[in-house]
């Protein structure tokens, strides 16, 4: 099929099916579950796939999903396609007709809009597998926003036990950019994210005789500074890192100094081997940190998201695609982010890209992770379309 010819076949059919993807993102955005928690958003997307007929598993990895379509030559290459499913612990405060209904939680990083959108793509691909060979994968993935990540569980439970991918596309809302643009972007886009949970143990008692105690608080405080001349000092820098606490629980008294202290951080790193080397040197100048106040360090640096890493060849041809399907004006850059993802566990494996579409239309547009985040839903033709096509082009 020429590629002239694949993009009137999917536009016809993004126009064709909007309103049906809007309805699905109202739906998804009216009814939001937290991380691991997706029962019924997993079986509203399975409702859909069996009215449709697609093959699929269910309950990998918690709630996951993967559903599978054939096409020609089934055998000839295998391209997935991601979307996450979980929403946030956040009250939602827009005035509109399909507010969430579920009370503190809310789609406030567009989780709804991509799986709503990856809905669309399966509707489409299957009405048009008759046009390409290969087979296309669509992964609706559990837990994005909370440790160890529904990616990684996936991979755990076997997700590719079947089918094993030769490329992973993923996608996310972008509020900086207009409806109609995406963007993309090479080489490693997010950070990894460890997070860091240190315990700072003394000899507590009355403030008023510090002499006589293990001052945990002061402890604690120098613990925080000495941590960022890891930044300045310790890390690379031409290898972007960020240490940030955000959590200090002196449970005392004005006149009080307790005998423990807790800390809660996390450290995000552009580079692998970067992070690696961090992660030691942050137990031991917590630990020598708090020795030399007189108090004990326990600390725990769990495990993260990895980087997310765009591999050069795959974007660069997805890139390429998306020109052809929207126009060289509609394409972009895009810019590298100290956030995290836990796609970067596909990343890893497989050569992937994650590339982001706009969302910002005529009206304001709040940051990701905001009580009043809501899309423009025309970006829904652009989310699906771009997907719809990139897998389709890496196929025909």
């Amino acid at each position: 099929m020429e590629k002239n010819e694949l993009i009137s076949l999917i536009n016809q059919k993004v126009s064709l099916y909007h309103n049906d993807t809007v309805s699905y993102y109202k739906f998804l955005h009216r009814h939001p579950e937290l991380s691991f928690e997706e029962k019924n958003t997993s079986e509203y997307v399975e409702q859909h796939l069996n009215q449709w007929g697609i093959e699929h598993r269910s309950r990998i990895g918690g709630y996951g999903i993967l559903a599978c379509i054939k096409g020609r030559n089934p055998e000839s290459r295998t391209i997935a396609l991601r979307a996450d499913m979980d929403a946030l612990p956040i009250t939602e405060q827009n005035n509109i007709d399909f507010k969430s209904q579920n009370e503190g939680i809310m789609h406030a990083c567009g989780h709804d809009t991509h799986t709503a959108s990856l809905l669309g793509v399966a509707r489409i691909i299957n009405e048009l597998r008759e046009h390409f060979e290969g087979t296309i994968l669509f992964i609706f993935q559990p837990g994005e926003e909370k440790h160890p990540g529904g990616a990684s569980l996936m991979l755990k439970d076997g997700i590719f036990d079947t089918y094993k991918p030769d490329l992973i596309i993923g996608q996310h809302a972008y509020v900086d950019y207009a409806v109609g643009t995406v963007g993309f972007e090479s080489g490693v886009v997010m950070a990894s994210a460890d997070e860091v949970h240190i315990r700072i143990k003394g000899k507590g008692g009355h403030g008023a005789i510090p002499h006589e105690v293990n001052d945990t608080v002061l402890a604690a405080s120098q613990v925080i500074v000495s941590m960022q001349q890891i930044v300045s000092r310790r890390s690379n820098p031409f290898k972007p890192c960020v240490l940030s606490f955000g959590k200090f629980i002196a449970d005392g008294a004005t006149n009080v100094i307790p005998d423990t202290v807790t800390l809660a951080g996390s450290l995000r790193c552009m580079d692998e081997e970067e992070r690696s080397k961090l992660r030691p040197i942050i137990r031991d100048i917590a630990i020598h940190t708090a020795s030399a106040y007189g108090c004990e360090c326990e600390i725990d640096v769990y495990d993260g998201y990895p980087c997310t890493y765009n591999d050069e060849t795959v974007t660069i041809q997805a890139k390429s695609f998306a020109t052809e399907y929207l126009g060289k004006e509609k394409v972009l850059g895009l810019p590298k982010r100290m956030t995290s993802e836990d796609f970067g566990f596909f990343s890893q494996q497989y050569p992937s890209t994650f590339y982001r579409y706009g969302i910002k239309g005529d009206q304001l547009c709040t940051g990701l992770h905001t009580s009043t985040f809501l899309i423009d839903e025309d970006a829904l033709r652009t989310s699906v379309g771009t997907m719809a096509y990139l897998a389709m082009r890496y196929c025909i």
